[in-house]
């Protein structure tokens, strides 16, 4: 039976010293936490005027085979093994670290080479610190880098002989790449895209519910599988 008279229970609750809590209204909470927490806003120089006008040009060039990714994070891109001893280091070393243009298959987003423009401030001394050593991790990655200085005008023709170039000369390495079966009274082998030791797994549904395999402890990022023999 329901309490005709709610305020008898708050009297007898405060002869106990129990005054009940005010309700509070969660959505206040939350709508005064966003005003505190969320102090945003829209920025008007995603692109810079040069980077503007650089990707009207290249976007042109891709047609639909290829398609431009402005100002993509590393991290999105490459990877470290976990199993490496200096994993998080070397993840601290690409954090906040961006590529000025990622070309990728329009079909399957696959990077294909990535563009840095580079303008006067390349030439600080820091910044030729930095470059170097984004040289050095595409170089490691297999994925092609192709450095543009800013210009008024470009040649497309020029640009477009400078990234088949690129591509040609260091393709991308396949990251489904599959090689000969594997038997199992021989040891775990090394993954043959990135080199770490591989697990042995079983296929839980599809077409191959219940054979066995082996795969990359760095999947999803590392998708190289080897079947068991």
């Amino acid at each position: 039976m329901k309490n005709a008279n709610p305020g008898c229970l708050s009297a007898l609750l405060r002869m106990f010293g129990l005054t009940p809590k005010p309700a509070v209204s969660h959505q206040v909470l939350e709508s005064d936490e966003e005003q505190v927490d969320a102090p945003y806003n829209l920025r008007d120089d995603f692109l810079s005027a040069a980077e503007t006008s650089f990707y009207q040009v290249i976007k042109g060039m891709m047609g639909d085979y290829l398609t431009v990714c402005p100002k993509v994070s590393l991290s999105d891109v490459l990877y470290v093994s976990r199993k490496n001893e200096r994993y998080q280091a070397y993840v601290n070393k690409i954090d906040r670290k961006h590529v000025d243009f990622l070309i990728c298959e329009s079909k399957t987003m696959k990077p294909r080479f990535a563009i840095e423009l580079d303008d006067a401030s390349h030439q600080r001394e820091e910044r030729v610190q930095r470059d170097e050593f984004v040289d050095r991790v595409f170089n490691a990655a297999g994925l092609p880098l192709v450095r543009v200085p800013v210009m008024n005008a470009y040649n497309v023709r020029e640009l477009e002989m400078r990234f088949k170039a690129a591509v040609a000369e260091k393709p991308t390495p396949s990251v489904t790449q599959k090689v000969e079966p594997w038997t199992p009274t021989q040891s775990p082998p090394y993954c043959p895209s990135c080199g770490t030791q591989m697990v042995l797994r079983e296929a839980r549904r599809g077409a191959n519910t219940g054979n066995k395999f082996y795969g990359c402890p760095n999947y999803p990022h590392c998708k190289t599988i080897i079947p068991v023999q």
